[in-house]
């Protein structure tokens, strides 16, 4: 098989895809929905800021709230909205920014 045959292979393989996407709307969105959520959970791990972890700590909450909703368990996404985005991401911010103010306090 030569450079051509795949590069050829590649691009019908796209091509099906994006076919299959185009077919199945709520496929693509729940792909994309999974990407933005995975993309957020290594932010929360990777990023040097702290309060930058908690805000995409949010984000990986939301895009578990909407996957539920593509379940049809509409009530679950309700409740983890409101309960892990809404409450406990705001109590994460909120203890980070009352620790970091004490911190910087006792090294000056």
């Amino acid at each position: 098989m030569d450079a051509g045959e795949i590069v050829n292979s590649v691009f019908n393989w796209c091509g099906d895809a994006f076919a299959a996407f185009a077919n199945n709307l709520d496929a693509f969105a729940f792909c994309l929905l999974a990407a933005i959520g995975i993309a957020a959970a290594i932010m929360v791990v990777t990023s040097k800021e702290i309060m930058h972890s908690a805000f995409y700590l949010a984000l990986v909450f939301t895009t578990v709230a909407a996957t539920y909703y593509f379940l049809n368990a509409e009530m679950v996404g309700v409740i983890q909205m409101m309960v892990y985005v809404g409450a406990i991401t705001i109590l994460f911010a909120f203890s980070i920014m009352l620790t970091r103010r004490s911190i910087i306090e006792e090294e000056e």
